[in-house]
């Protein structure tokens, strides 16, 4: 069994015993169970802590909306009926994967301060329009934050998480505009491009001028003209490819799939709204066209249903994956 399985049979039997506890029926032996399973391995804790999550989530939508609140814990409980339909139902905490699982057991403290400390920011599915003092137009994806600093002799960005398309304005001073990310930074040569951070690396995307690359970790530059993009890390940069021409659509607030995996796409609405959002393996090449509306991802996962033989199967709000029928 590799660690990933490991980990997803943990939270599978975490879900278990957290449909037991849930339930009006629940009795000592229950309890003692769970207290032997908790305490077995340190697996079973890290689980826990991220099915007490939920469950501290469910306290607070009984404040906001008692009654969604009411229905959502009932069907929970309504798995006690069956081991086997509560960890099919409730694994799919897990059915999206290990980064899913990662991204709920750990604490990324240093980062979310950053988040928080940045001049500008947006929340989980908003996109914000700014202009700067020198006429630059930003667009600030999801979940993003930004710092400004136009100095003397640079007008530097630096992207502290997330996403921006950068319309470069005309800098009566002629100073460098630079953004910066963990892994480097590029530097506008009169041009119109986005830089978005990712788990590993920074993407990078030119729609017009053109842009040269600076890895932080290599003396290596790099030029990439309109219609190409590419990956950089501290280290290397990657072959450059042809833009996607509808690459900045989500400006508009629409995501443009053209012959897209399943998979990618709902990675990408998952990235528009709160909780964890997946897709079970035997759907997830499933090919894809559409646009689909950023602003309402329930809406766009609905279309996916009549266009494609899949389902959304919703066990609590904040938990949600596309399965097959």
């Amino acid at each position: 069994m590799t660690a990933s399985d490991a980990d997803r049979r943990a939270l599978e039997q975490a879900a278990h015993w957290f449909a037991v506890l849930n339930d009006e029926r629940v009795s000592a032996s229950d309890r003692a169970g769970w207290q032997r399973w908790l305490q077995a391995q340190p697996a079973h804790r890290r689980a826990w802590d991220c099915i007490d999550a939920v469950g501290q989530r469910l306290g607070a939508l009984r404040e906001d909306q008692p009654e969604r609140a009411a229905r959502t814990l009932e069907t929970v409980r309504g798995q006690r009926l069956s081991r086997r339909q509560a960890l099919k139902s409730l694994a799919v905490l897990a059915a999206g994967g290990t980064l899913g699982w990662a991204a709920w057991r750990t604490t990324p403290l240093p980062r979310l301060a950053g988040r928080w400390q940045a001049d500008y920011r947006t929340a989980v599915g908003e996109v914000k329009s700014l202009r700067l003092a020198d006429g630059t137009r930003l667009w600030l994806g999801t979940d993003s934050a930004l710092n400004v600093d136009y100095r003397a002799d640079a007008r530097q960005l630096t992207l502290v998480a997330g996403e921006v398309l950068v319309s470069s304005g005309h800098d009566v001073q002629r100073r460098p505009l630079r953004v910066a990310t963990r892994d480097g930074e590029v530097e506008a040569l009169g041009t119109r491009f986005t830089v978005r951070r990712t788990g590993d690396d920074t993407a990078l995307a030119v729609s017009e001028g053109a842009v040269r690359v600076a890895p932080a970790g290599n003396a290596e530059r790099v030029r990439v003209p309109a219609g190409s993009r590419t990956r950089f890390s501290a280290t290397t940069v990657a072959p450059l490819e042809a833009t996607d021409p509808a690459g900045e659509a989500w400006t508009q607030g629409l995501l443009l799939a053209d012959d897209w995996s399943l998979g990618a796409l709902v990675a990408e609405l998952g990235r528009y709204r709160h909780g964890h959002l997946g897709v079970e393996p035997e759907v997830a090449g499933l090919r894809v066209m559409g646009a689909y509306p950023l602003g309402d991802t329930d809406r766009a996962l609905a279309m996916l249903e009549r266009a494609l033989p899949v389902r959304v199967r919703r066990i609590l709000p904040w938990w949600v994956t596309v399965s097959g029928q």
